[in-house]
């Protein structure tokens, strides 16, 4: 819904269809697959312990679309603080929004062409919001919750890569352990990486130019 490092917006339509009427994905980000078509339809559960992108997707849950719409411009090169009257949770959307693929919310807009969305952005997010009002959004660790864990469901799993998750503001290194994890969910379980990991037999899904360079994105499914 808004601009993340590593979101799937490019390569979601090669993910395979939800065969259940759960999706859970326990690495949330900004949702990009349980957006996608009428995905978000279902029964959405979304587990993210970067507190930061959780309470974004609270305050978009509570907001209306002229809540969004009637947020500031932002122009390429300007700072946020000359919005002081924003709330926390609206800073943050938009300084992930004025600097596209952004690991953290940044104060200040790109001066790049096409890095500073926001002006185009807020009208998408405005007309989507109500595809989020009856999911189930959580902050914590992917396997923290009883409830969630033990459900058949499509899973939707994209952790911090392997190479190049370094970047992401919560680090993650328990590869092994999140392969078992994996490996022992019911129901639909699609893995995402990229080629250069080997926590999981990887199969190749798509050529992609990332932030930095050209990864081969990657997934692995039951």
């Amino acid at each position: 819904m808004w601009s993340y490092y590593g979101r799937k917006t490019r390569v979601v339509k090669e993910y395979p269809p939800a065969m259940f009427n759960t999706i859970v994905e326990p690495f949330a980000g900004t949702a990009t697959y349980s957006l996608y078509g009428d995905n978000w339809k279902k029964e959405v559960h979304l587990i993210d312990k970067y507190n930061v992108i959780i309470n974004i997707w609270h305050y978009l849950q509570r907001a209306s679309e002229q809540d969004i719409l009637s947020l500031p411009d932002i122009a390429c090169g300007e700072s946020l603080n000359n919005h002081q009257y924003l709330c926390k949770e609206e800073r943050q959307l938009i300084g992930f929004s004025i600097c596209e693929g952004s690991v953290k919310p940044k104060a200040t807009a790109s001066s790049k062409v096409g890095f500073n969305n926001w002006n185009v952005n807020k009208s998408k997010i405005a007309a989507n919001l109500y595809k989020i009002k009856h999911w189930d959004i959580r902050c914590g660790e992917y396997d923290e919750f009883h409830d969630i864990n033990s459900l058949t469901a499509t899973w939707f799993i994209d952790p911090p890569y392997q190479i190049g998750g370094q970047y992401y503001a919560r680090k993650f290194k328990d590869y092994d352990i999140l392969a078992e994890y994996c490996k022992s969910r019911k129901g639909q379980i699609i893995v995402c990486e990229n080629t250069k990991a080997d926590w999981l037999p990887f199969k190749t899904l798509k050529d992609m130019q990332g932030q930095l360079h050209m990864t081969t994105e990657a997934v692995w499914i039951n």
